[in-house]
């Protein structure tokens, strides 16, 4: 059997070959590779770089974002953005005319189809190369809808998404790329007089995409959860409708915008991108994903809508992806770096206050404590030690607010404000109450670092539910093996994005392996340096499993992708 193909071209695809080149083989590895550098340093992206994205930021607001008015629109503009540091952000969106769009986005699909996995990924490259020159006016827009702190806002909003999202690309190409565009099919065989008389059929592979596919954003994390949706789908020949959240659009709509100027340049539909952005409470998601022309859907968010797409969306043949809440859970046995240990579970708890699908909140020490490098530390030691080293890490309210960043939403700042009810309905104590902090620059944000709550391991109908944002608990068990079968049961019930282990036992790191595999996790290891828990690379670490509750995809691997093409064959004798 031999296969033949037919070279695209299309000057991007000359631009970009090497880059194609590139990320494949680093798939394949599954080592580090970055595209995108994360340091937002002068040196790196330029001495004004900063400066010109803030100005692009600000230009922004208090204003129609009018390089979307191309798009099919009703006629009126929503936007209802209120920056989590406290200013109005002021900035409306043309509403999409959702018949109109959708229809646009049906016709640009005959041309983006044919022009083959190559040239669309070529394609994506530049979009995301573009993206990423606007990174600190992206960031600046992440910062203000999320809350992040302005660094996290760069890196996470910024290049860390940008890697996720040539990732997809690289991952939907690399699917296509297995199936030949045209085939000799030979199968051996004799004629009536017993010569040899093989069967020969030419075969020719056609990929085709499902349809239009429609990208639910969040509010914590509006690009780096969007951009592998939307890049999967389109590399893969399919438009995209990005429905933001309604209280992070600003991020999406210069993505979107990209998107769509690169897409013209390139001879192609700028109706394959589009952003279809809401009023909050307008419920467009819901439309969207009822509409007969949508076949795929992304979806980030809480886990009451997500479980009724995943069941809707399957009941109407729709190919549905959902990351939604999570339970994620620590395991600590013993450890030979105290100081590190402490210091990484502070940090992690910390970070941009919790409010990260891969922030622990459930921490398993066993009620006859903890061995250390420091001596034997009992349970209740152990606990007065980690709000000890949390303490430290966001003492300096300064220092603080540039890890911790702002709360999203009103309830993320009752969460805070609850330890101590949450403690005496569930016979605990407050080991560290959730400490309120001034911003020095914006005095209207709500600043909170993490707080942590004492509790027995009796208590399932507290620990088993997701307390978003700065709370952590901490769990006294009976034994470590309690505490690896709690964190396999848990997370295959409610589900969790990730787990860890502090161990000096190498039984007990190989049965910390076994929960996590029982309950469908990804495990982090005695993480005592400068990788968090929180934290996952692209091209080496997958970002959920699909195996828990929590998420039923993961970024990214091939079941990410492979679905959002089909492959259609015609065959003839030769």
């Amino acid at each position: 059997m031999t296969a033949t193909a037919t070279t695209p071209t299309h000057p991007l695809l000359a631009a970009h070959a090497g880059v194609l080149d590139e990320i494949r083989q680093a798939l394949t590895t599954r080592s580090y590779y970055s595209r995108y550098p994360e340091s937002p340093s002068p040196r790196v992206y330029g001495e004004s770089a900063a400066a010109e994205g803030l100005a692009a930021h600000e230009a922004h607001l208090g204003q129609p974002y009018a390089a979307l008015l191309g798009q099919p629109t009703d006629g009126t503009f929503v936007g209802s953005e209120v920056s989590p540091y406290g200013p109005e952000l002021g900035v409306t969106y043309p509403a999409l005319d959702l018949d109109a769009g959708l229809e646009a986005a049906r016709h640009a699909i005959p041309a983006w189809r044919d022009a083959g996995p190559q040239v669309r990924a070529a394609v994506c490259v530049e979009i995301i190369d573009r993206i990423n020159r606007r990174s600190f006016e992206i960031a600046n827009a992440v910062m203000h809808t999320s809350g992040q702190p302005f660094v996290m806002s760069f890196q996470a909003g910024g290049p860390h998404a940008q890697d996720r999202a040539i990732e997809a690309v690289a991952a939907g190409l690399v699917e296509q790329e297995r199936v030949p565009s045209s085939v000799l099919w030979e199968k051996p065989g004799k004629d009536r007089e017993g010569k040899p008389a093989p069967l020969r059929m030419q075969k020719d592979y056609r990929i085709v995409p499902r349809g239009i596919a429609l990208v639910i954003g969040c509010n914590t994390f509006p690009t780096w959860n969007a951009y592998p949706g939307i890049f999967a789908s389109l590399v893969t020949g399919n438009p995209v409708v990005v429905k933001p959240h309604p209280r992070a659009v600003l991020p999406l709509a210069i993505s979107v915008e990209i998107a769509r100027t690169v897409l013209e340049e390139a001879g192609f539909d700028p109706a394959l991108v589009q952003l279809a952005a809401e009023g909050d409470g307008q419920g467009l998601a819901k439309t969207l994903a009822e509409r007969d022309e949508v076949a795929i859907i992304d979806y980030t968010g809480g886990p009451s809508f997500g479980g009724w797409l995943e069941q809707a969306g399957a009941a109407a043949g729709k190919l549905v992806f959902t990351e939604k809440a999570g339970i994620n859970t620590i395991v600590v046995d013993s450890t030979d770096d105290l100081r590190g240990t402490l210091g990484n579970l502070a940090f992690s708890l910390a970070l941009y206050s919790g409010q990260m699908c891969t922030a622990p909140q459930n921490i398993y020490v066993p009620e006859g404590g903890v061995d250390t490098d420091e001596g034997h530390l009992s349970f209740d030691e152990f606990g007065e030690r980690l709000a000890g080293a949390i303490g430290r890490l966001t003492g300096d309210d300064a220092k603080a607010v540039e890890l911790l960043g702002a709360t999203v939403n009103d309830q993320v700042r009752t969460n805070a404000d609850s330890l101590a009810a949450i403690a005496g309905e569930a016979g605990g104590r407050v080991v560290l109450d959730s400490r309120r902090i001034t911003h020095p620059t914006w005095a209207d944000a709500v600043v909170r670092a993490p707080g942590l709550v004492a509790l027995d391991v009796t208590r399932e109908d507290v620990y088993t539910q997701e307390c978003f944002g700065p709370v952590g608990f901490l769990i006294r068990t009976a034994s470590t093996e309690q505490s690896l079968a709690q964190l396999a049961d848990t997370i295959r019930e409610h589900g969790a994005m990730t787990a860890a282990v502090y161990s000096t036992s190498e039984d007990v790191l190989d049965a910390a392996r076994q929960a996590a595999a029982a309950g469908g996790v990804a495990l982090s290891e005695n993480l005592t340096g400068q990788v968090f828990v929180n934290q996952t690379a692209a091209f080496s670490d997958y970002h959920g499993t699909g195996a828990n509750p929590a998420a039923n995809a993961a970024y990214t691997d091939a079941a990410f992708v492979a679905g959002r093409f089909r492959v259609i064959t015609s065959r003839r004798h030769v």
